[in-house]
Parts: C-alpha cells; structure tokens; sequence
C-alpha cells in the first residue's frame, strides 16, 4: 500500500496516544457533555503544532494521499477491537464534506479512515446515508459559539429510517471546538433509537 511507504513503524510508534478509548468520561465525551448524546467517543493521536503528526495529516488532507487515512484507520482499529464496547457497533459512518469540496480534493480523508476502521472491526461503511448539503466557511479564525452557528444545520439524513435502531460509529479526521461533529450527530439522531459514538484520529493539544 502506499501509505505504507511514507509512515515508518518506528516514527508511527512515536505518535503519543491517548488511550481515550479506555477511559469512560474522557475529554473527548466531555467535549459532547449537555450539547448532544454520544454513546462514547475518543480519539487515538494527539495532535500538536509543527509536529510530524500534523505533516502526516497535511499530506493526507491536502496532498493526495489518501492512504495514510486507511493505513492510520487500521492502526487504530487493532486497539479499538480490543474494547468490548466498540463490539455493538453496527455501521461506520465519516463525516461527509459538501460535494463540491469533495469533487476539489477528489476524496474524503475521514473515509478513508473509515476504511481502514472497517477492514479491522468488520464493521460495514455507510457513505450514503449522512450528506452535507451546505458548504459553510471556514472555521480557522472564527470562535467556539461562531463554529457553532456556522455548522447548524448543514448535514441531513437522506433516509432517516434506515438507521432506526442500529449503533452508529461517526468518524472524523481531526477534533478542535467539535462543532462540525454536533451538528452531524443531531442530523443522525433525526433517526429513531439509534445511538451515535464518535472516534476520531487525532485531537488537538
């Protein structure tokens, strides 16, 4: 694989971890405390400024390879497997991007994680059922409250109903403020009974 190149073993050994996944009421949940329900969620990286790490998603959100994604994805999934709560997921789901960013890109990074995830947890994707229907500005500059308001309602379930009563795993690249990840997890719980956990790569320090 590609991926494989470009990440030796002993620099991804090198990447600290959080280990959230172990820990029940971990920063990640508490990101989603009082805002929106999760079941769980965690992230495996951190992620730090001027880092390897950040070169790492740098090359796999901006130049191309999507690799990296997967190769990462599978990584992480090894460790997941071994948490029995991360057993009673029925489908995983990436945070979509609008088509048109999508068709710029060619690809949706947190699929590709997705990916990765899948092959390990033997877990089917669902790339269909959660779309973006509005492209929203960009985040970098603005505050907690303006990502907030700048991401309300811009994801929709095409279907709702085939998602009643199943566990969701929605997955993403990188965790800042959370508030891109809110407003897919009200899209999803437009379904009924279902339950949302979220796993993401990396969260940032």
């Amino acid at each position: 694989m590609k991926g494989e190149h470009q990440i030796c073993l002993k620099c991804l050994s090198q990447i600290p971890k959080t280990n959230y996944h172990l820990m029940t009421g971990n920063p990640v949940e508490k990101k989603f405390w009082g805002k929106v329900p999760v079941e769980m969620a965690s992230s495996f990286y951190f992620f730090q400024k001027g880092s390897g790490f950040q070169k790492l998603m740098h090359e796999l959100k901006y130049r191309g390879n999507k690799e990296i994604g997967e190769l990462l994805g599978k990584y992480a999934a090894v460790d997941l497997i071994e948490n029995d709560n991360y057993k009673d997921i029925d489908v995983i789901i990436p945070v979509p991007l609008h088509p048109k960013k999508q068709l710029k890109r060619g690809y949706n990074q947190s699929e590709w994680i997705c990916k990765g995830l899948s092959s390990v947890l033997e877990k089917p994707m669902n790339t269909d059922s959660l779309i973006r229907v509005q492209e929203n500005t960009t985040q970098t500059k603005k505050s907690v409250y303006e990502r907030y308001e700048n991401t309300m309602g811009i994801f929709q379930l095409k279907e709702p109903n085939e998602l009643n009563d199943i566990h969701v795993l929605l997955v993403d690249d990188v965790l800042t403020t959370g508030s891109t990840l809110e407003a897919c997890i009200q899209a999803l719980h437009k379904a009924k009974n279902v339950k949302v956990s979220v796993f993401i790569l990396a969260v940032a320090q």
